[in-house]
């Protein structure tokens, strides 16, 4: 029996590499500042990460121990996947941070977060990237570090870079201020090549980590880490690690500034991303006299909110402990008589101690 004639070609869709531009046509017009495509495959790092969660180094990053063959397999996330579409935002909101001028400290955040949350930035700019997409036969799943992806494995594979020494991702154009994002896409697109890692013999990012979190190239101790110390740990901060952390109540930046490639790093060309002036109007005495309705509304658009009122109040007392003078130690007590909080008592009190000890010599 003969076959059946062949389905005429649909001349209305464009081949892989057609297909392929025009993706990065839709991700320019967004805003975005590169975008390369990796295969939908297993994660590179999937036997690592099991390894990972298995020895239970996550720490209060429960979240990271769940779905972990979904977290390492796009193909599941997204059935049909053919692609991971991986996109690049400049968020660099210059340098330095700004400065008081009436002598009191206040304390160092992460440049991410000096302004708006991104997450609403981005996840906006997927939405229409999806619509897209769609129209052209794509069925999606998008992501900001906020779902069960790989992102770093899938950006070095596609190119976007090479995962540093620090774990961070570095790109030759933008260093090392870009947040990441990912659209799993069903549309058959030929994969970027991957980029060489160029860190080569350079060790300033694990020479310059304040809590030496970064016990080997690749290899950091998240539970040492200051961004995980002041973002996700929810108890009392290790008495050792303190001292450490210095004037930083928010994220640390010091593995991303010290990379030589961010000196090639340009400005962010979104206001979205720039310095917001209430909050470097607060000084770190101010913040310990804030209360929880004051705190959400003066971060209410701020990444800075999901550490909450307490979270952040024990992040302050430690950056007053190691940068304040006597003259802080009222606001200390203050923030102890108002709160009655067990967290906020215990780094307050910390802090005295360490002021005084400070004084005396």
């Amino acid at each position: 029996m003969p076959s059946p004639p062949a389905d005429p070609p649909n001349h209305d869709t464009p081949d892989g590499p057609a297909l392929a531009a025009q993706v990065k046509a839709i991700a320019e017009e967004l805003g975005f500042d590169d975008c390369r495509i990796a295969p939908a495959i297993e994660a590179p790092h999937a036997d690592r990460f099991r390894e990972w969660v298995e020895a239970k180094t996550y720490g209060d990053m429960e979240w990271l121990s769940r779905n972990v063959e979904r977290r390492t397999d796009p193909r599941i996330v997204q059935p049909g996947a053919k692609a991971v579409i991986v996109l690049a935002l400049n968020y660099y909101p210059g340098d330095p941070e700004p400065i008081r001028d009436d002598g009191q400290p206040r304390g160092r955040i992460a440049r991410y977060s000096w302004n708006n949350d991104y997450h609403d930035l981005i996840v906006k700019k997927l939405k229409i990237f999806n619509e897209k997409l769609e129209a052209l036969g794509g069925i999606q799943r998008y992501y900001t570090d906020t779902g069960p992806v790989l992102e770093r494995d899938f950006a070095s594979e596609a190119g976007m870079g090479w995962n540093g020494k620090s774990t961070v991702q570095i790109h030759r154009k933008l260093g090392t201020w870009f947040f990441l994002a990912e659209l799993i896409t069903t549309l058959d697109l030929p994969a970027d090549e991957r980029s060489p890692n160029y860190c080569g013999s350079c060790t300033r990012c694990m020479d310059n980590c304040p809590t030496n979190a970064i016990t080997a190239p690749n290899k950091m101790d998240a539970l040492r880490c200051i961004s995980y110390l002041t973002i996700e740990h929810k108890g009392s901060i290790p008495e050792e690690l303190r001292p450490m952390m210095g004037d930083r109540i928010y994220g640390c930046d010091r593995c991303l500034e010290v990379c030589p490639w961010n000196k090639f790093a340009k400005m962010s060309r979104d206001a979205f991303f720039h310095a917001r002036k209430e909050i470097f109007d607060l000084s770190l005495r101010d913040m310990l006299a804030l209360d929880d309705e004051q705190f959400r509304t003066i971060f209410s658009k701020s990444p800075i909110k999901r550490t909450k009122h307490p979270k952040f109040l024990r992040n302050v007392c430690v950056a007053v402990g190691n940068v304040g003078t006597s003259d802080d130690i009222p606001a200390l007590k203050a923030a102890i008589e108002r709160f009655n909080d067990p967290l906020i008592n215990e780094h307050a009190e910390w802090a005295i101690e360490q002021i005084q000890q400070r004084e005396k010599q």
